[in-house]
């Protein structure tokens, strides 16, 4: 592994800079499976047209193709205009009956809608960097799941996460229980358990623990009394994702 720039978490803020590559699978020892999700033919989608009477997704799996097939489109270059068009924002005006809520990273390589190939009122977006949950973070997802009625919930993270990479540059250097000003500490002490469970793995530390970290969160989330629930009932499906940012594909992740 390169080599991270200068360990204090001062320089969180650069975690682009501070972040090496992390392109190689997740070592051994890690509790994640990658899951390979049937790809429907082509078909019409959520709001394709005003007026469109495509239903929702039936379930969860169904919720989980729809992204999928989406970001199959945005990683083969065939992303469309779904759902951005003058007549689906007249259409939401009246309401919005999104079909996913994920929970992802401030990253600005990263936008879900884009990612997922999505438009208008298709998506609940909630982004933390490091996917680092709070109060209220964990209420907009379970607003998401409850009150929107969306079937899936997908934790994504990302092929050099900055906020992680700067987390194993502060442990490199010692100092991750240092107390820089600003709230930056509270994310770095949030990621620090789980960056440093993977330390020892084979295969590269930083993608090891951007998979662990979404595992990890997604045990949170299911200790949600909303969420667990949900989940057990069959109400709202929980997955972990892995976006690359070379080639544009999720690999899913589940546990």
């Amino acid at each position: 592994m390169e080599e991270l720039n200068n360990g204090s978490r001062r320089n969180f803020l650069r975690w682009g800079a501070a972040a090496t590559v992390g392109a190689g699978l997740i070592g051994a020892g890690t509790s994640t499976a990658t899951a390979h999700v049937p790809i429907e033919p082509a078909r019409r989608v959520i709001g394709a047209s005003a007026g469109s009477e495509v239903p929702q997704p039936a379930d969860g799996a169904a919720a989980l193709r729809l992204l999928v097939e989406g970001n199959r489109r945005y990683a083969e270059f065939h992303s469309t205009d779904l759902n951005e068009t003058p007549a689906r924002r007249t259409e939401v005006v009246s309401g919005q009956h999104p079909f996913a809520t994920i929970f992802s990273c401030v990253d600005s390589r990263v936008p879900p809608e884009l990612v997922f190939d999505r438009g208008l009122g298709d998506l609940v977006v909630i982004r933390s960097a490091g996917e680092v949950p709070d109060h209220a973070v964990t209420g907009s997802l379970e607003f998401g799941v409850e009150e929107l009625s969306t079937p899936v919930l997908m934790v994504l993270g990302h092929q050099k996460c900055g906020a992680i990479g700067a987390t194993i540059a502060a442990i490199e250097a010692g100092d991750e229980w240092d107390n820089p000003p600003g709230e930056i500490d509270y994310l770095v002490r949030s990621l620090t358990p789980v960056v440093k469970s993977v330390r020892r793995h084979s295969g590269d530390w930083l993608t090891n623990a951007v998979k662990a970290n979404v595992i990890a969160q997604l045990a949170k989330l299911r200790r949600s009394p909303i969420l667990g629930p949900a989940e057990e009932e069959g109400k709202v499906l929980l997955v972990g994702g892995y976006y690359s940012l070379e080639t544009g594909l999720v690999e899913l992740l589940h546990h």
